[in-house]
């Protein structure tokens, strides 16, 4: 049950129900979800706006409400290489909780696109609430972060031995 303390808005109300949805909640109380709503805020981007840019400093991570988003790398020769697109649902900027550095990689929307974002701070304030909630945060984030370094790894072997044929 929330408390009055706990009353959320409109668009915290919006948020929570768009994070139940996520699979990556799916072990969540609604008491947990409703106090990590208290520490998300929306971004609004614009076709071709840019989230972050390669190098930039790292201090939130997101979830793409809707819109369509593209992860850009650049590549030895300086160009941006198309690694992948994410849509609805998709979670981008997970390493920026854990280890504060610096973006890894270009994100420009490819048309408007909304997103639900949690910064650093939000989160450091929600691990002293919560430490709990905090803990099965980071814990889906490892599995987030495992399951991108899988996808990656298979796709680097596929890659590696089409070069070696």
């Amino acid at each position: 049950m929330v408390s009055k303390d706990n009353k959320l808005t409109d668009s915290e109300e919006e948020t929570r129900d768009f994070l139940l949805s996520l699979s990556l909640f799916d072990d969540f109380k609604v008491d947990e979800l409703t106090l990590l709503t208290h520490h998300m805020s929306y971004i609004q981007l614009q076709r071709g706006e840019f989230l972050f840019v390669e190098g930039d400093k790292g201090d939130f991570m997101g979830f793409v409400v809707n819109g369509v988003l593209e992860v850009l790398k650049k590549s030895a020769t300086g160009e941006n290489v198309l690694i992948a697109r994410l849509a609805k649902g998709s979670s981008i900027g997970e390493m920026a909780l854990i280890d504060k550095s610096t973006r890894s990689a270009t994100v420009i929307s490819r048309q408007p696109s909304l997103m639900i974002t949690l910064t650093s701070k939000g989160f450091d304030q929600l691990l002293q609430k919560s430490p709990t909630t905090g803990v099965k945060i980071i814990r889906k984030i490892a599995r987030l972060l495992s399951l991108n370094m899988r996808r990656t790894s298979s796709k680097l072997a596929d890659l590696l031995n089409i070069y070696s044929v």
